[in-house]
């Protein structure tokens, strides 16, 4: 009979006691001791069992369940006779950052200072077990108040003396989800606040801490050493490209099929690994999401159970905000193209505004893409990752992403799109100069805006979202060679004709005489130098499509000149002005 299947369930005893189904992981408890490290930092995408593993090694570690090691009975952990003498024997202070998320500073740290609190309430017993020293009480006692920044920062080493002290036994500190409060910081505007103060709490809790004797955390980014642990010595970093723990979050093909046998859903094993598939840990190249597997068993329908809102908010505002090239380099991805970056595990926040690669190294690590291939050069010392979207699933999300981005004028584009396929001209002009409107600054609010509105992210992100809208019916193609230089956009019939058309858009078509199997476009933005108005500008663009042949790879693979639509579009602040070639149908 199968288990149940318990959806979000974090408690690992509640999953044990219920017999819940559960992928047994405790074989992570011995290879992290026998690894030997102090500080070990693990980083995983959200949703791969980070914090269900971390709440299992403090049931299994700590004091307070000494001799209850019954819930570990029939698991890997257990069967070592060595183990079993090791649970329930140290003080374990174990907090989790994953619900710090907040718009100010002052909140944020707020919260963390309520986390600290709910500790030291929930070991108040030390208070009358007679180990403080003289001014130790009001130390403790001042946890429960508003403390001053210089008690915050030394209030985990503090109660890592207490409980070390009470016990007669150094302690283990277990810190979940680390990075929230960093992200969420970069995203809100109060980054350096942040570093800062969560600099001096690490330093104080797993540097100069003589009552430490191991420390796990876990995040999705491996921030930046100069940033939070400058002042730690050699944490042991475990990232998704490293070998370490390769399968100790997230699921294994192995362990993925045994539980659709055990669901009756083994038949169906290759829709999702087509779906759930494609996240690589170090070697292993077959793990799967266990947010989504887990949904599955329960719902028995493959959908995009990963993609979550509020997750994805700074991935949403990197690409957004994010520079020509690197709506571009997405339109590729989720065309099924491969791109070739460099890739620095460390996530330098600082740097995410301007620096390519450095969104890439976040993308990577929150496990939006995958590396298919790493190429190590020994003599410059360069590591070249050749990185695609994780899977359908990761393929989807980015797909919903982008058609949010014109949700709130999601009539307009329609409209918009529809006029395009019609060859109207002039509800072309009105159309798009009602989007551009209302979206021009939703594309350009980074942290460094332009002065005049940049219609190069506007217009790259109105082409990602023209190929979320028409990608099964027609090819998008942006930024491609042809003639003698690079086109902006052509957008081409997917049959190589007007017969590859659909249902109601070939009737349109033929009923306004629009035979057409191919529309190139070109944008321009006025040079009040060069151009005197909005409409020279537009004819500027189209002189540039002639000039520089951009229709010569549409003409050599078959289609004829007369079904290729030419139009320029001109753009100045969040005006547009748009013109038709001639020459056309």
């Amino acid at each position: 009979m199968a288990r149940t299947v318990g959806i979000g369930i974090q408690s690992f005893e509640k999953i044990i006691a219920n017999k819940y189904l559960y992928i047994d992981k405790t074989d992570f408890i011995r290879e992290w001791w026998e690894s030997g490290d102090d500080v070990t930092l693990i980083t995983r995408p959200r949703r791969f069992g980070k914090t269900l593993n971390m709440d299992m090694m403090e049931r299994f570690l700590s004091i307070e369940y000494a001799g209850r090691g019954e819930v570990f009975e029939g698991l890997s952990i257990w069967k070592d006779k060595k183990y079993r003498a090791l649970q329930g024997t140290f003080p374990v202070i174990f907090l989790s950052f994953a619900d710090v998320k907040a718009g100010t500073f002052a909140l944020a740290k707020e919260k963390i200072c309520m986390l600290i609190k709910n500790l030291y309430s929930r070991h108040d017993y030390i208070l009358t077990g007679g180990t403080l020293k003289e001014g130790e009480p009001e130390l403790f006692r001042a946890a429960f108040s508003t403390m001053p920044d210089s008690v915050i920062s030394y209030s985990l080493k503090n109660l890592s003396g207490f409980l070390s002290r009470y016990y007669n036994q150094k302690v283990i500190i277990l810190l979940d989800e680390y990075d929230t409060p960093l992200q969420e910081a970069w995203v809100n505007g109060y980054w350096q606040e942040m570093v800062e103060f969560i600099r001096g709490l690490f330093n104080s809790a797993f540097k100069t801490n003589p009552y430490l004797e191991r420390a796990v955390m876990t995040g999705i980014t491996r921030v930046s050493k100069e940033s939070v642990f400058s002042d730690l010595n050699n944490p042991e970093v475990v990232t998704t490209t490293s070998e370490k723990y390769e399968d100790c979050f997230g699921f294994t093909e192995e362990e993925v099929w045994e539980a659709l046998q055990e669901c009756g859903l083994y038949e169906n094993r290759a829709e999702v690994r087509d779906w759930y598939d494609g996240f690589c840990f170090g070697k292993r190249r077959d793990i799967y999401n266990p947010w989504s597997i887990i949904n599955y068993l329960d719902k028995k329908r493959l959908a995009a159970y990963w993609a979550n809102t509020s997750s994805n908010n700074l991935v949403d505002k990197l690409i957004r905000e994010g520079s020509p090239e690197i709506k571009i380099s997405m339109e590729k991805l989720l065309q099924g193209e491969h791109l070739c970056k460099e890739i620095d595990e460390q996530i330098i926040f600082d740097q995410l505004g301007g620096d390519e690669n450095a969104i890439w190294s976040l993308l990577l690590a929150g496990g939006y893409l995958k590396v298919e291939n790493l190429t190590f050069n020994q003599d410059t010392g360069e590591e070249l990752y050749e990185l695609s979207l994780t899977n359908k699933e990761v393929q989807l999300m980015f797909r919903k992403m982008i058609k949010k981005w014109f949700a709130g004028s999601g009539t307009v584009y329609n409209g918009f799109i529809k006029a395009l396929l019609q060859g109207d001209v002039k509800a072309m002009n009105a159309y798009m100069n009602k989007v551009a409107l209302e979206t021009f600054s939703y594309f350009d609010s980074g942290k460094k805006p332009s002065a005049e509105a940049e219609p190069e992210r506007f217009y790259h992100g109105f082409v990602l979202g023209l190929s979320m809208e028409l990608a099964d019916r027609y090819l998008i193609i942006s930024n491609r060679e042809s003639g003698f230089g690079r086109y902006d956009v052509v957008i081409e019939a997917r049959a190589g004709s007007v017969s590859g058309l659909a249902g109601q858009e070939k009737d349109v078509v033929l009923n306004c005489n629009a035979w057409w199997d191919a529309i190139i476009m070109e944008f321009k933005v006025r040079d009040p130098g060069e151009e005197a108005s909005l409409e020279e500008t537009a004819q500027a663009a189209l002189q540039q499509i002639e000039k520089m042949q951009y229709a010569a790879s549409l003409e050599a693979r078959g289609i004829a000149g007369e079904r290729i639509r030419k139009y320029g579009f001109a753009f100045e602040g969040k005006r547009v002005y748009i013109a038709e070639g001639t020459g056309g149908y």
